[in-house]
């Protein structure tokens, strides 16, 4: 029993020694974290983003007024029949033709035509005739005067039958102006030069006088008749360029050659009439934007990607003291490429959150990786949009 004792009480020794040393061990490590933790500091709380800043610029920004409108014909003529009952026999021109003036586009029967012409000039004829002879019964009258053979009754007579013979001359000469005139209009000519934009003419077919057979664009000439607001017509001349973009996505440049004279009583807008250079897409019946080019003014711009549209307003982050962001509503204007500018609520001097600010708030703290070099905007704005807010 005695060894048993002994070998129990050194193994209780043993493991006395092994706690005591890892005691030892522990406590200075347990002393230095305490002492570590104590010492560090109180608050060093990390920044909430990494963020890219810049600063606004001051620049030459265009004014444009926007406006939309529709593209019609600068003027229609209407060619229609001017001679009733004939039948058309030829159509000589047709939708999308480009015609000279004066070229022929359709044709009527002229038989009939013809025979009355010369039924007109057999009368005229007849009344020359009639009027020679009367005219020298009224000489030889004249000559009978002192003879006494003649009264002055029948001598008037013959005067008067004289000047009645002279008039039928006149009204057969008419009669055959007339007749003339119908076998002029068996031919439908142009009256000015153009592009055919329709076409209701058919061969056969006996048409009254006035019966509209082609419509013509007037020297192929196209406006876009802009509905520009009664307050911003002031701003507008005549002469001043306006670039329009069809739905379809052609541009052109024209220029403004008059303003209406009226306002839609109902809309209060006003036509502004622009004269369009002549282009292959482009027809009348199209709808089409455009801009009004205004001069140009100095304006603060910053990128797009610096302003943030929240609750339906335009905030900006500005870096303040201790790399704090400040939020400021702003009120933006015109757009230009990646850049936009900025009509109130900021500063030219302000350094702006241009990337990462879609993720901050007012006074949080930020940590400035890139301070982006300041982009200068173009001179001249050049595709300008009407922004919000």
């Amino acid at each position: 029993m005695q060894p048993s004792k002994l070998t129990l009480s050194i193994a209780a020794l043993a493991t006395l020694c092994v706690l005591a040393t890892a005691g030892a061990l522990l406590a200075p490590q347990t002393s230095r974290a305490a002492s570590e933790a104590k010492d560090a500091p109180a608050s060093a709380p990390r920044p909430a983003l990494a963020v890219a800043t810049t600063q606004a610029t001051r620049s030459s920004i265009a004014l444009r007024l926007p406006a939309n409108g529709n593209i019609a014909a600068w003027q229609e003529a209407s060619i229609g029949a001017e001679s009733n009952g004939l039948r058309l026999t030829e159509v000589r021109a047709n939708v999308g033709d480009q015609v000279r003036a004066g070229q022929v586009l359709a044709v009527f029967a002229a038989e009939t035509v013809q025979a009355e012409v010369a039924q007109a000039r057999a009368s005229l004829l007849e009344a020359k005739a009639n009027a020679f002879d009367a005219a020298a019964n009224a000489e030889r009258a004249q000559t009978l005067i002192a003879s006494g053979a003649l009264s002055q009754q029948q001598i008037g007579q013959y005067a008067t039958a004289s000047q009645t013979a002279q008039a039928r001359v006149a009204a057969a000469q008419a009669m055959l102006h007339a007749q003339q005139l119908r076998l002029k209009y068996t031919r439908v000519l142009a009256p000015d030069s153009g592009v055919i934009s329709s076409r209701s003419a058919t061969v056969g077919a006996v048409v009254g006088a006035g019966t509209e057979l082609f419509r013509m664009v007037r020297k192929g000439r196209l406006e876009w008749r802009a509905e520009v607001s009664a307050s911003d017509l002031p701003r507008l001349h005549a002469g001043d360029e306006v670039r329009v973009t069809t739905t379809a996505g052609t541009q052109v440049t024209g220029r403004v050659r008059m303003l209406a004279p009226t306002v839609d009583p109902k809309t209060r807008n006003a036509l502004v009439y622009v004269d369009l250079p002549a282009h292959a897409d482009i027809r009348a019946g199209m709808f089409a934007q455009g801009e009004f080019v205004l001069g140009a003014r100095q304006a603060l711009s910053v990128p797009q990607s610096a302003v943030v549209v929240r609750d339906g307003f335009s905030q900006v982050f500005e870096v303040g003291d201790g790399s704090r962001v400040v939020m400021h509503r702003v009120q933006t204007g015109q757009r230009v490429g990646e850049r936009i500018e900025i009509v109130s609520g900021l500063e030219a001097s302000a350094r702006i959150v241009v990337r990462g600010g879609a993720f901050l708030n007012d006074g949080d703290l930020v940590r400035i990786t890139e301070d982006l070099e300041q982009n200068k905007a173009p001179a001249l704005i050049a595709p300008a949009q009407a922004a919000s807010k």
